[in-house]
C-alpha cells in the first residue's frame, strides 16, 4: 500500500511539473508565413487581389519596414533576416534568394555556410536551428522560405517548390509553414551583374556552385577571392529605378501572386494564425510594405510590435520573434525582434497606403530641404560678415539670424499640423518659423541681447524634451527627424535632434546662468543638462551616442562658469564619463525582458555575443559617408570658418558683435563652447556624423550674432578685449 501511495504521489508530482512547465511557455500553435516580396498596401484591391485583400480584411495590420543593412532590400536580404533574426545580408550583388537543390523529402541550399564562414552572417540559421532544437517540424515552399528555414548547413528538411504540392498530410503534421511568393517582384530582377540567362529563379552561376559576383554593393563584406557561396539568382539585382513595371505589368504579376497565396490559404487547417509579409523593396526607394496577422480576435486591429514603440510599425525580426513565439518556442536571445503585438481597432488599409505616402513625402523634400538650409546658412553668413564690417542693417540681420535659428525646430512643429501634401508641409514649415520669430521678438525680453535668442533656444530644448516625454510623434517623418521606410529608428531621440536638444538645452541655460551667475548658473548647466541627457539615454530617448558626447559639453561648460581650466585631460576624462554612463543605461536596459528592451539593451547583448563590431563597423561607415555630405558640410564649412575668423579676428570679422556677445555674457561663451565640444564628440561618435556638428553650428552661431547685435548699442565702439572661443577653451586668459 504503501509502494502505492508513493507511486501515486511521484506520478502527481509529474503531472503537477508538466503543468508548470506548460505554464511558463506560451501554448504551442499552428503558423503560416507568406512571404511576398515587394507588396506593399497600394497592391491590394478587392479585384485584383481578392485572397490577399480577404486575408488583409480579417486581419490585423501594419506597415513593415523591411530596411536590413542597405538603403533598400531586395528578397534574398529580407528572407535571410527572417532566418537570422537580426539584419543581416549576403554581402554582394542581391536579389533573389539561392534555389535549392532537392533531395527526398527536403533540400539544401548550395554554398550556404558562405554566409557565415565568408560573409560574417554569424546568426544565419537561428530560426532553424531553433525549430529543430525544439523538435518542431516545418514545410518550406520555394527558395526564400528555404532559406529562412534552413539550418546553419543550409538544410530543410521538407522543402516543396509549389504550395500545389502540399498535401493536408503534411500540414497537419507540419506546424509551420513558409512560402515564398516571389510572382510580383520576379520581374522586377534585372540581370546586371549576374550570370548567364535572366528568368530570376534564384539560381547563381553554375547552379549556385560557381563565382560570386564580383561587385558587393557596399553591402557586407565581399566575398574572399575564389570562394563559393549561397549565390545570388540569374538576374539577381533590384532595378536602379524607382518603379521598373508599367502599372499593367505590376498587375499582372499581382493577380499571380495572389493566386498562389489562394492556393495555400484554401488547404490550410482551420485555427492556423497566418502572417503575410511584404518581405523587400521592388525598387531604389525603400517603402513600408505589408504586415497582417489573422488569428481570432485581430480583425479591423492594428499591429505593430514594442521593437519599434509603435501601434502600426514592425520590423523584419519581429517575424522571426512571431513564428517561434506562436509554436511556443522560446526566442533566443540573438533575436532584435519581438512577437507582433495586436493594437487597438479602426485600422484601415486607406490609413497605411496614407503613412507610405506621407514618408515618401518626407523622402522627396529633405534633400531639398537640407539644401536650402545649407544655401541659407552660407548666403546669411556672407551677407552678415559685408553688412556688419559696414554696420549697416544690423536689426535686419539679427532677425534673420533668430529666423533662421527658428528653422530647425519648425520642422519638428510641422508635425502638429495635419499636413498632407508637399505645399502644406512647406507652408507649415514657414508657418511655424515665422511664428518662433515673432514670439522672441513680440515681448519685452526683445529689449536684451539674450532675450530673442533664449526664446529660441527654449522652444527648441522644450518641443523635442516634450516629443521624447509623448512618444517621439514630433520626429517621425519629419525632415529633421527620421522616416518609417528608412528604418534606421522609430522612437526615441535621433541624431539631428540629439544635436538640436544639447545646443538648445546648452544654450538655454546659459542665459539662467547669465542671470544668475556663481553656484546658482552652475547649478542650472549641470541640473538641466542632466535632465536632457537622461531623456535621451534612457528608454525614452535611446540614444547611445547622444550621451557619450553630451557629458563633454555639460562639464566643459560647467567647468568654465566655475573659473577652472579645461584640459585634454579633462576631455578626455569627460567622453570617457560619458562612455560609462550610456553603458550604465544600456545593462540596465538590458536587464529588462527582451521584448521591452531598446537598442542601448541589445547593444549589450551583442557585445557579449560577438556581434557588437559589425554594428560599431558599419556605424563608423555611415559616420565617415557624411563627411562628403553636399548637403551637410557647407554648412559645417560655412559656420566653423565664420567662427574661427571670429575669433582669431574678432573686430575684423564681425564688427565687434562676437566680441559684445561675449563681454555682454561670459556665461554665453561658456555654454558655446560646451556646445561645439558636443557638436564634435557626436559627429565622432554618432552614425549621422556631420549632420550632428552641422546643426549645432546651425542654431548655435545665429543665435550668437543675434545676442553680439542686441549687444552692441550697450557695448559702444570701445570695449575692452574678451577671450576667445579658442583660448577660452585652451585655458589661456588675455
Amino acid at each position: 500500500m504503501w509502494r502505492a501511495l508513493v507511486v501515486l504521489a511521484v506520478l502527481a508530482g509529474q503531472v503537477l511539473a508538466a503543468q508548470a512547465a506548460s505554464a511558463t511557455e506560451p501554448p504551442a500553435g499552428r503558423v503560416a508565413l507568406i512571404g511576398v516580396p515587394g507588396l506593399h498596401w497600394n497592391d491590394l484591391t478587392p479585384d485584383d487581389t481578392p485572397n490577399l485583400w480577404e486575408l488583409a480584411r480579417t486581419s490585423a495590420v501594419g506597415s513593415l519596414s523591411v530596411r536590413t543593412v542597405g538603403s533598400v532590400t531586395c528578397p534574398y536580404d529580407g528572407w535571410l533576416t527572417v532566418s537570422a533574426g537580426t539584419r543581416s545580408a549576403s554581402g554582394y550583388a542581391c536579389g533573389a534568394p539561392p534555389l535549392p537543390q532537392a533531395g527526398g523529402e527536403g533540400a539544401v541550399i548550395p554554398g550556404y555556410r558562405y554566409l557565415i564562414d565568408v560573409a560574417g552572417q554569424r546568426s544565419a540559421g537561428t530560426l532553424g536551428e531553433t525549430l529543430r532544437a525544439a523538435g518542431r517540424c516545418s514545410i518550406a515552399i520555394g527558395p526564400g522560405a528555404a532559406l529562412a528555414l534552413a539550418d546553419r548547413h543550409g538544410a530543410v528538411a521538407r522543402y516543396h517548390d509549389s504550395p500545389l504540392r502540399v498535401g493536408t498530410a503534411d500540414l497537419a503534421r507540419c506546424p509551420l509553414v513558409a512560402m515564398d511568393v516571389d510572382d510580383l517582384i520576379r520581374p522586377y530582377l534585372t540581370a546586371e551583374g549576374a550570370g548567364a540567362g535572366g528568368r530570376g529563379r534564384g539560381r547563381g552561376p553554375e547552379q549556385g556552385r560557381g563565382r560570386p559576383p564580383a561587385q558587393a554593393q557596399g553591402r557586407g563584406r565581399a566575398p574572399a577571392q575564389g570562394g563559393g557561396g549561397a549565390e545570388v539568382g540569374e538576374g539577381g539585382r533590384l532595378p536602379r529605378v524607382p518603379d521598373k513595371l508599367s502599372a499593367a505589368d505590376r498587375r499582372d504579376a499581382l493577380q499571380l501572386a495572389d493566386a498562389k497565396a489562394g492556393a495555400l490559404l484554401s488547404v490550410l487547417p482551420a485555427g492556423t494564425t497566418v502572417l503575410l509579409a511584404g518581405l523587400s523593396d521592388h525598387g531604389s526607394v525603400p517603402h513600408l510594405r505589408v504586415a497582417a496577422m489573422r488569428a481570432p480576435g485581430t480583425e479591423g486591429h492594428l499591429l505593430g510590435a514594442a521593437s519599434t514603440h509603435r501601434e502600426d510599425i514592425s520590423i523584419l525580426t519581429d517575424l522571426t520573434a512571431t513564428v517561434l513565439s506562436e509554436l511556443g518556442v522560446p526566442v533566443p536571445a540573438t533575436v532584435v525582434g519581438t512577437p507582433l503585438r495586436v493594437g487597438p481597432a479602426g485600422a484601415t488599409i486607406a490609413d497605411l497606403r496614407r503613412d507610405d505616402a506621407t514618408a515618401q513625402s518626407i523622402r522627396s523634400v529633405k534633400g531639398v530641404y537640407f539644401t536650402v538650409v545649407a544655401v541659407l546658412q552660407v548666403a546669411f553668413y556672407l551677407a552678415a560678415f559685408l553688412l556688419l564690417r559696414r554696420r549697416r542693417g544690423l536689426s535686419p540681420v539679427r532677425v534673420a539670424a533668430v529666423a533662421l535659428a527658428a528653422l530647425p525646430v519648425s520642422s519638428y512643429l510641422v508635425n502638429l499640423l495635419p499636413w498632407t501634401g508637399l505645399p502644406q508641409l512647406v507652408g507649415g514649415v514657414l508657418a511655424w518659423a515665422a511664428a518662433v520669430t515673432a514670439v522672441a521678438f513680440a515681448g519685452p525680453w526683445r529689449r536684451r541681447p539674450l532675450g530673442p535668442p533664449a526664446v529660441v533656444a527654449g522652444v527648441t530644448a522644450l518641443t523635442l524634451a516634450g516629443d521624447l516625454l509623448t512618444g517621439t510623434t514630433l520626429q517621425l517623418n519629419s525632415v529633421m527627424g527620421y522616416g518609417a521606410d528608412v528604418g534606421a529608428r522609430y522612437y526615441g531621440l535621433g541624431n539631428i535632434p540629439f544635436a538640436l536638444l544639447a545646443t538648445g538645452t546648452l544654450l538655454a541655460a546659459t542665459v539662467i546662468a547669465h542671470r544668475w551667475p556663481g553656484r546658482a548658473g552652475v547649478g542650472a548647466i549641470v541640473t538641466l543638462g542632466a535632465f536632457a541627457m537622461v531623456l535621451g539615454g534612457s528608454g525614452l530617448g535611446s540614444d547611445f551616442g547622444g550621451v557619450i558626447a553630451f557629458v563633454p559639453g555639460i562639464a566643459v561648460t560647467a567647468l568654465i562658469l566655475s573659473g577652472r581650466r579645461v584640459s585634454l585631460v579633462k576631455l578626455g576624462a569627460c567622453c570617457a564619463a560619458g562612455g560609462v554612463i550610456v553603458m550604465g543605461f544600456a545593462w540596465l536596459n538590458h536587464l529588462r525582458p527582451p521584448s521591452e528592451q531598446s537598442h542601448l539593451g541589445r547593444f549589450v547583448g551583442q557585445v557579449l555575443t560577438g556581434e557588437a563590431l559589425d554594428v560599431i563597423w558599419r556605424k563608423l561607415h555611415a559616420m565617415l559617408a557624411t563627411l562628403l555630405s553636399p548637403n551637410l558640410m557647407p554648412i559645417v564649412i560655412a559656420a566653423a570658418a565664420f567662427l574661427g575668423y571670429a575669433i582669431l579676428r574678432p573686430e575684423q570679422a564681425s564688427a565687434g558683435v562676437v566680441p559684445a556677445a561675449f563681454e555682454h555674457s561670459p556665461a554665453l561663451r561658456a555654454g558655446l563652447i560646451g556646445t561645439l565640444v558636443s557638436g564634435v564628440v557626436g559627429m565622432l561618435v554618432n552614425d549621422s556624423g556631420a549632420a550632428v556638428l552641422s546643426m549645432a553650428l546651425a542654431l548655435a552661431v545665429p543665435l550668437l550674432l543675434a545676442t553680439g547685435i542686441g549687444a552692441l548699442p550697450a557695448a559702444g565702439r570701445s570695449r575692452p578685449s574678451v577671450p576667445g572661443v579658442g583660448e577660452q577653451l585652451a585655458g589661456v586668459a588675455k
